[in-house]
């Protein structure tokens, strides 16, 4: 099913349909195997970084798209329809990204952030730990002075692309209290640095998750993002845009759901009918696309705002509810949909059902984002 964009630009227009292009040929054709056998993508990543969809929303004075926000989330949702780990990763890549854009030095920029922007080198963002989740100010993973730079010492849980990653936006604690937690552009590969088991996931199993563990690997000075101290400001300052790229992520999984309990809809006959003309079944599909427009208006409006320079921090927060939110209920709907076929793994809607379950978790799980909402609404 055609999604009926309303895209700001004729070049935007292009873009997306190279998207779904390279969606089609790329990763439609792979998605099932890759996750069904949890194996890493090899040379994937590498394809949409030659087509510049890995660094989208960042200038092009270092080798980025100079898109506005509303695009590249659109282009991420085309790569949802397809496939769910992919667009996470690069939505992961993309936030990953961020500290050294927004808060690096020219020097960290000119180095870095060409390789990062072009795809040459993938990022992972290294922010949770074991006991330190949506409460970023408890980390304990140290970053001690060393002659030459920093010894780190500690645990990092849920990175998504661990040890398959190039870099890390790592943050981890140079002092005491609230600000004494510093951000570093860490990379994939370090004496002293070692990675567990790829988590058992739900799903998004092509792509790895897994903790790391730091044993006193020392990094270069010039690693630090920023100033000491600044960590906390430079990792959310990322999370609303962060929370933006998984509501879009949700609502191409969600679009990817309601496209096959349609399909399937209009060609299973029951009675004599296609289900589809069966009244029941047919204000089931009508609210999951009211379900999936609304997800995809809410996370447009706040990007846009985003791409405006005015506040979106609560209207991020919605959309991110929103739309997973949504992902949920449409991708169960559409196992139901389906019947006892969409209970087996020869459709792959009982996949998306999985999928969408963790964007309800990551970015902050749904209950923090309530949170915020009401606290913005108390202000």
């Amino acid at each position: 099913m055609a999604v009926d964009r309303l895209l700001p630009t004729p070049e935007a227009e292009d873009l997306i349909a190279l998207t779904s292009e390279i969606a089609d040929k790329e990763l439609a054709p792979r998605v099932d195997q890759h996750e069904s056998e949890e194996r890493y993508p090899e040379g994937l990543f590498a394809v949409l970084g030659r087509a510049g969809l890995l660094g989208l929303p960042y200038s092009e004075e270092y080798g980025g798209g100079g898109q506005p926000y509303e695009v590249y989330l659109q282009v991420l949702e085309e790569l949802a329809r397809r496939w769910a780990a992919v667009a996470v990763a690069t939505s992961v890549h993309t936030l990953a990204c961020h500290p050294l854009s927004a808060f690096g030095t020219e020097e960290q920029k000119q180095k870095w952030l060409p390789s990062m922007l072009a795809g040459e080198m993938i990022g992972g963002y290294s922010l949770s730990e074991p006991q330190a989740g949506s409460d970023a100010a408890a980390l304990t993973c140290k970053a001690e002075r060393t002659d030459t730079g920093y010894r780190i010492t500690g645990t990092k849980a849920w990175i998504t692309h661990g040890g398959r990653a190039d870099f890390y936006a790592l943050f981890a604690r140079t002092a005491p209290g609230n600000h004494g937690i510093s951000c570093f552009v860490a990379p994939g590969q370090a004496d002293g640095l070692s990675f567990g088991r790829p988590e058992r996931k739900m799903g998004l199993q092509a792509v790895p998750t897994t903790s790391a563990m730091w044993d006193g690997a020392v990094i270069d000075a010039e690693r630090l993002v920023g100033e000491e101290g600044q960590g906390l400001q430079i990792a959310f300052s990322a999370l609303d845009s962060g929370r933006l790229g998984i509501a879009a992520c949700a609502t191409g999984l969600a679009q990817a759901a309601l496209d096959s309990a349609v399909g399937y809809a209009n060609e299973r006959t029951t009675f004599g009918r296609k289900i589809i003309d069966h009244q029941g079944l047919g204000f089931l599909l009508a609210d999951m696309a009211a379900a999936v427009d609304s997800a995809r208006a809410t996370y447009l409006d706040a990007a846009r705002r985003r791409d405006l320079g005015r506040p979106f921090s609560r209207q991020a927060s919605v959309a991110k509810l929103v739309a997973t939110d949504a992902a949920m209920k449409v991708t169960t709907d559409a196992v139901q949909v389906l019947g006892g076929y969409g209970y087996t793994r020869d459709f792959p809607v009982e996949r998306y059902m999985r999928e969408a379950k963790i964007m309800q978790i990551f970015e902050g799980t749904n209950q923090i984002q309530r949170l915020v909402i009401s606290r913005g609404l108390a202000a």
